[in-house]
């Protein structure tokens, strides 16, 4: 596992290093309001290149090898060849059938102009505009740092009395060599409406 995690590390690096911080792009939103240390987005519609890892029970494990396909994929694993442009952020939701693992796909494609994956285990999709409720973090992406933190969501979600719908999702920003105290993490999930002032 720790040899996965470093090769993991060792692509997130290089992906990273070869593109400047302020030119990675990330999904289109508006801050609607924040609520205690709870963000209310309202996303655009965008795409993601999605990968499933079934049956695995270890999130970094999934990460890993989910997060190498992408990789490939933007890399030339598709069917014009070309490479795609690196976004932020990783994301990674828990399934039934496992873990999903998507790269944001860049805003000058389409779903009829985005590159074929050639490994059919990686598919384009359309993420619908939608309202989320984000809690943002810095520290390293660990289990316990996601559990901790998603859980904060909920109950705040739950004390407001606003409705979620799907898995928390949660989302890497940055590269491993960023230190922790500077990193980028969030939990996010779909909600019904923002809360009542």
């Amino acid at each position: 596992m720790h040899r996965q995690l470093f090769q993991y590390a060792q692509l997130l690096l290089l992906m990273l290093s070869t593109t400047t911080a302020m030119a990675i792009e990330e999904p289109k939103y508006a801050v609607l309001t924040s609520k205690d240390g709870v963000e209310y987005r309202q996303y655009e519609p965008y795409l993601v290149a999605e990968t499933v890892i079934p049956a695995a029970t270890d999130r970094n494990d999934a990460a890993s090898q989910g997060f190498r396909r992408l990789f490939k994929y933007i890399s030339g694993d598709n069917l014009p060849k070309t490479s795609v442009s690196m976004t932020a952020p990783v994301q990674q939701t828990p399934s039934p059938s496992g873990w999903k693992i998507a790269f944001i796909v860049p805003a000058e494609f389409t779903q009829q102009t985005a590159p074929v994956p050639a490994n059919p285990e990686v598919a384009i999709h359309a993420v619908p505009s939608q309202l989320i409720a984000v809690i943002r973090y810095s520290g390293r992406w660990t289990d316990k740092n996601i559990k901790q933190h998603r859980e904060e969501l909920l109950q705040k979600l739950t004390a407001d009395g606003i409705n979620t719908s799907g898995e928390v999702m949660s989302a890497a920003y940055n590269a491993p060599f960023t230190p922790p105290f500077m990193r980028r993490n969030e939990v996010m999930v779909v909600v019904d409406r923002v809360p009542a002032n």
